[in-house]
């Protein structure tokens, strides 16, 4: 299930073509999420995209969103899908944070579109 929800995810950001799409093993690193989704879009409205396209597609295939943050700032859109967080930044943003530098301890996960 948490592996369906990864790859719809994964496939969601790709279609509203977000760049550098990553995933990270948070699992024992985080109480957080198993997975951090880490992506940006070059401008405000397609970081609104890629967040809303996250969103929708998890409520389609059953999974409850339960947080969506900063949206209308389109800076830093955090999606809280449960066992997987997505953080979707602006372009400007995403150097600035580095949140893969701050979770380094974290592997990185290969996910196949098998959909």
């Amino acid at each position: 299930m948490e592996q369906n929800l990864l790859e719809l995810a994964y496939k969601a950001a790709d279609d509203k073509r977000a760049e550098d799409i990553v995933v990270l093993d948070m699992k024992g690193i985080s109480m957080i999420a198993d997975y951090f989704l880490i992506c940006h879009g070059n401008s405000d409205k397609q970081v609104q995209a890629i967040a809303r396209e996250l969103k929708d597609k998890a409520e389609e295939n059953g999974y409850t969103v339960k947080r969506l943050e900063g949206f209308d700032q389109a800076r830093w859109i955090l999606v809280d899908l449960g066992d997987i967080v997505a953080h979707v930044f602006h372009k400007d943003e995403r150097g600035y944070y580095n949140l893969e530098r701050l979770w380094g301890d974290a592997s990185f996960v290969e996910v196949s579109e098998t959909h």
